[in-house]
């Protein structure tokens, strides 16, 4: 069960398939990652005055994969961010559609920059580019945008689901 108050298993939900363990752990190594980064780098500049430039580029990165799995972990959980003023208000049949078309327009939304963030991966790839940094090939910067929008996608696709089986009134 999770401990956040108003999330999917709070309210008696299934939980989903692939558990969301997976997301959960990429992003606190991720977050570990950072952390350990930018610790090395106020070290090295207390003692010597010299910056690991290099490493803004690795932590930049890093934060860029924590969003998108803690995005993926917040569609499971059903705790993204949205604004329920006018759904809560409504009445339990229509919040449950306007759930419905807010899912499919985040498969959408995160769909289309699965496809962008392909052409950019592939432009990386096929033109050799490097990063500014450290000169390194940017594909491997590149790559996990469109892999992780996948992701979400399918976690959300995943959580629209599980929002029809669970509808009231739905024989299962």
């Amino acid at each position: 069960m999770s401990d956040l108050p108003d999330s999917a298993e709070s309210r008696g939900e299934a939980p989903p398939r692939i558990p969301v363990k997976i997301e959960e752990a990429c992003a606190a190594l991720a977050m570990a990652l950072i952390c350990c980064i930018t610790f090395a780098n106020v070290i090295v500049r207390y003692f010597t005055d010299v910056s690991f430039a290099f490493t803004e580029e690795f932590s930049i990165f890093l934060m860029v994969v924590l969003t998108l799995f803690g995005a993926a972990a917040a569609f499971v959980r059903d705790t993204h961010i949205r604004m329920t003023f006018l759904t809560e208000r409504m009445p339990p049949a229509l919040a449950r559609k306007v759930e419905y078309l807010v899912m499919a327009l985040s498969v959408l939304m995160f769909a289309i920059i699965a496809w962008y963030g392909s052409f950019l991966f592939w432009d990386d790839w096929q033109y050799d580019t490097t990063s500014p940094g450290i000169g390194i090939p940017q594909w491997i910067y590149t790559i996990w945008l469109p892999l992780l929008s996948l992701v979400i996608c399918l976690r959300v696709i995943g959580r629209l689901v599980r929002l029809v089986r669970n509808a009231p009134g739905r024989q299962a």
